[in-house]
């Protein structure tokens, strides 16, 4: 299982609470640009449309070796395949409680390319400072049991 992007920020600005599992449907010469490492989740949301699931605004370059003769956009919707449960389950979550979907990686699993995205709800910047001086904090008591060693 390789790792091909991953969304950094997701932990930052969302208090992420369960994560889901989705196939992409791409066409041939993403999967190959997305294989050479050429993908970002940055900006990147997943959307609701109908009772449909979209990835939306993550960038995937056009493969370097492709047919350039084609008119292609690089941060194009992409439809996520899931369940029609596990969509029912998504959008009466999201708006119950008021939540966002946050793609956090893609990877492969076997030969295909999967989404993991996640439900969450957005961090205020008193939470975002929070969660900063938790981790200082971490820090510090690390290296003050490494130094007593």
């Amino acid at each position: 299982m390789a790792t091909y992007a991953t969304n950094k920020r997701a932990n930052y600005d969302y208090d992420l609470l369960q994560k889901y599992e989705a196939g992409i449907s791409l066409l041939g010469h993403e999967v190959k640009s997305i294989k050479t490492g050429h993908i970002s989740l940055k900006g990147a949301f997943v959307a609701i449309r109908g009772n449909e699931v979209y990835l939306t605004n993550a960038l995937i370059p056009l493969y370097t070796h492709a047919n350039r003769n084609t008119v292609y956009e690089p941060t194009r919707s992409r439809k996520l395949l899931l369940k029609k449960s596990e969509i029912k389950s998504i959008i009466g979550k999201r708006q119950a409680e008021g939540l966002t979907l946050v793609p956090t990686r893609i990877y492969t699993k076997g030969r295909n390319i999967k989404l993991e995205f996640a439900v969450g709800k957005g961090k205020k910047k008193h939470d975002k400072r929070a969660s900063i001086a938790k981790r200082e904090s971490d820090r510090k008591v690390k290296r003050a049991l490494r130094i007593r060693k």
